[in-house]
């Protein structure tokens, strides 16, 4: 059986890595609509109506308005913007931390951005494991290649002439410590306080590090022994081994660029009991496209990883 899908917010960045990753699949049927028709409310409408599953690729409020636009009860709906990731009735859609089965069983599942992606990973199973207590003040400083702020950004970096142009090669953001992140952040990894958070981006089109600093922190061997067993036989999130990481001298935004992946390191200093606990992941992977294609692949029944890169 083949089911039918649509990208609303195709031709943007995240739509497009989405559908390469959907190229030769038999099992998959994307609907499509004529550039002239992709602001068509009544088209836009048929669409996101006939399909099995829709994947929203779109800034919070037209994403929210094309959840509006869908009364067919049985379409599946997969958020990539930020608008329902704390919502009431939506399912956060990060498989290894909230299960494969409620995933499986919703018709609402919010994406988890790329951020968030990296620091729930390492917190969350610490947190529930009660070596990250959950009133704990937390900092995250993470690392983007420039694909993740769009189109406007692309350009920023790789054209001369567009507006904002910029010859940087690092820059800080978020300094007002109100993005927009954070509150996933913090409900999905159960805190009682907001993490802060201070992001950048890097020029590098694609990649991502994910760093949470912990200072007088528990043994080493224990925090990577709860994220190895949260993670046990995944083969997207990857731990590395603690003999991995002492051998490691430089980690590149690039670690996992390409790929569907998460590695995981805890580096550390329990004579001084400092840890720094980080996560490598692709920006356009794991924490966009390649998390909304494992989603809809559970969402619609099929293969969990089908489509992937591994």
């Amino acid at each position: 059986m083949t089911a039918r899908l649509f990208i609303d917010g195709a031709a943007g960045t995240t739509g497009l890595e989405i559908a390469d990753r959907l190229d030769g699949r038999s099992d998959i049927e994307i609907i499509r609509l004529a550039p002239d028709q992709r602001r068509d409310p009544a088209a836009r409408r048929a669409a996101l109506n006939a399909a099995d599953a829709v994947i929203l690729c779109l800034p919070d409020d037209a994403a929210r308005e094309a959840v509006a636009l869908i009364d067919n009860p049985a379409t599946r709906i997969i958020d990539a913007s930020t608008a329902h990731r704390v919502a009431p009735g939506w399912d956060y859609g990060f498989p290894e931390l909230v299960g494969r089965d409620a995933l499986a069983a919703s018709r609402r599942i919010s994406n988890p951005g790329c951020y968030p992606t990296g620091f729930l990973a390492l917190v969350a199973p610490l947190v529930r494991a009660g070596l990250i207590a959950a009133d704990r003040p937390l900092s995250v400083h993470a690392t983007s290649g420039y694909s993740g702020g769009g189109k406007a950004m692309i350009a920023a970096f790789e054209d001369r002439d567009a507006p904002g142009a910029t010859e940087t090669g690092f820059r800080i953001y978020g300094l007002g410590l109100a993005h927009k992140h954070v509150a996933e952040m913090q409900v999905h990894a159960g805190l009682a306080h907001p993490p802060l958070f201070t992001p950048a981006v890097a020029r590098s089109y694609r990649g991502m590090i994910v760093e949470v600093p912990l200072a007088a922190a528990p043994p080493r061997d224990a925090l990577h022994g709860a994220l190895a067993a949260a993670y046990a036989g995944s083969p997207l999130i990857r731990v590395a081994a603690l003999d991995e990481a002492d051998a490691t001298e430089v980690l590149t935004l690039e670690q996992v660029a390409g790929t569907d992946r998460i590695d995981l390191f805890v580096f550390g200093n329990d004579a001084r009991r400092q840890v720094r606990l980080v996560a490598a992941l692709d920006n356009l992977g794991k924490g966009a496209a390649g998390a909304a294609v494992q989603n809809m692949n559970l969402a619609l029944g099929l293969g969990e990883y089908q489509g992937l890169r591994l």
